[in-house]
């Protein structure tokens, strides 16, 4: 009689789904790109509106693509998605030394990295760690997108001395190269689509092939979720968050810079900011296993709310690094919960576009947040205004996560002895 492996092998696919996040368009692209803007501005002496526009054109691009890969995702399993868009995007980054010597050119290599990049992403990695975890799956995606907040935290300053050492291009092909060696390679080896193809059961149990085909049918088709009040709500709830904090988190050096905070400090804020992500990250996915996820939402989202208020209501350098920390866990919890919330109330059977359609709302959120940030600036000369806004939107986001009702896809209530 063969002896199961000790450790669940899909705790190996969690790891490689956080090395495709690690290496994949948000922490190169994204999280990176205020590293490169002043780069590409002094190469190309426009001013930083001009360049900010290839961003705009990435974050448009990508919402665009969202909903296909999410469909073909669907129909032809993630793995299949994955594999060639990630070898895509990795040469869509090593082509950053022929797309680039004009403007038109720049905005192009961006437009098709955001094409490409949808699924170096969470949308269709979420999709395989969601099949294979059902009673453990908050704490997977947790871990899981550990790897994007990782990313998040060491992309930026690897690319800060790439640049000084080789220049924006060079550092652009450094990435793709990784992305290349490194992540399609350990992607094709270690990641399983379905715990089915090894004979397992979500969680770790043992079972026949037969046993294995209920899940995966189970749910809403996407235009059967489209027409449900739940899925308004959440797509409602999570465009508000997102905007709220994403906005506060793009102008929160200028906001520490206004109330007199020095350079170091604001680096420490930012740095404040990325644990209190990762923290977010895994902390919900633990929460979500083991209380309900719209109150574990609710308390996130709250604290976010906290922290805009407190950025709204004060001008103490102090009281703004005590809500950058808040707005940081918001930020953090809000894709794990996105992603569960997706698979416990539309279930398995179209994840993929359910899931990607949300995550589309979430990007353009982002961006939409940050330029009305911006906008009420010019407008009052302070950021008083915008933080008002924010703090409303996410306390209407928390009001609408108490609004969703019981879970339709609830976890097996599996035996403890099939895990052993």
């Amino acid at each position: 009689m063969s002896r199961r492996p000790r450790v669940f092998y899909g705790w190996w696919v969690v790891s490689t789904a956080a090395l495709g996040l690690l290496l994949g368009s948000a922490p190169i692209v994204v999280f990176s790109f205020p590293v490169f803007l002043r780069a590409l501005s002094q190469e190309f002496h426009y001013g930083r509106g001009s360049i900010s526009l290839a961003f705009t054109f990435h974050n448009g691009m990508s919402a665009l693509s969202l909903p296909l890969a999410g469909r073909l995702v669907d129909r032809y399993g993630a793995r299949k998605v994955i594999l060639p868009y990630t070898t895509i995007f990795g040469l869509v980054l090593l082509s950053s030394k022929v797309l680039s010597g004009k403007m038109w050119q720049l905005y192009v290599f961006y437009m098709a990295l955001g094409l490409v990049g949808c699924a170096a992403a969470p949308m269709p990695y979420s999709d395989v760690v969601s099949h294979w975890f059902d009673r453990h799956r908050g704490l997977a995606l947790g871990l899981m997108m550990f790897g994007l907040g990782f990313g998040a935290m060491i992309m930026p300053s690897v690319a800060q001395r790439l640049i000084v050492l080789f220049g924006w291009r060079m550092a652009y092909t450094i990435f793709g190269s990784l992305v290349l060696i490194v992540s399609v390679p350990v992607v094709a080896a270690f990641l399983k689509e379905k715990p089915g193809q090894m004979n397992l059961l979500p969680d770790g149990a043992g079972a026949t092939t037969a046993m294995l085909a209920v899940d995966a049918n189970q749910g809403l088709s996407w235009r059967e979720a489209w027409h449900t009040r739940t899925f308004w709500m959440m797509l409602c709830a999570f465009f508000l968050v997102s905007a709220s904090v994403q906005g506060c988190m793009v102008h929160m050096a200028a906001i520490l810079a206004d109330r007199g905070s020095t350079a170091q400090a604001a680096a420490l804020a930012s740095s404040l900011v990325g644990g209190a992500l990762m923290l977010g990250r895994v902390g919900s996915g633990y929460l979500l296993d083991h209380f309900f996820g719209p109150k574990i939402a609710g308390f996130f989202f709250g604290g976010a709310a906290l922290g805009i208020g407190m950025l709204w209501a004060s001008s103490a350098r102090e009281i703004a690094f005590v809500a950058a920390f808040l707005v940081g866990l918001g930020l953090g919890a809000e894709a794990d919960i996105m992603a569960f919330l997706t698979s416990r109330y539309f279930g398995l059977r179209s994840f993929g576009e359910i899931y990607s359609y949300i995550w589309a709302a979430f990007a353009l959120a982002g961006a939409i947040g940050a330029y009305l940030m911006g906008v009420g600036f010019d407008a009052k000369g302070s950021y008083t205004l915008p933080l008002g806004w924010f703090f409303v939107a996410t306390v209407i986001a928390v009001l609408l996560m108490t609004r969703l009702g019981p879970y339709q896809y609830c976890a097996s209530p599996l035996n403890e002895s099939a895990q052993e």
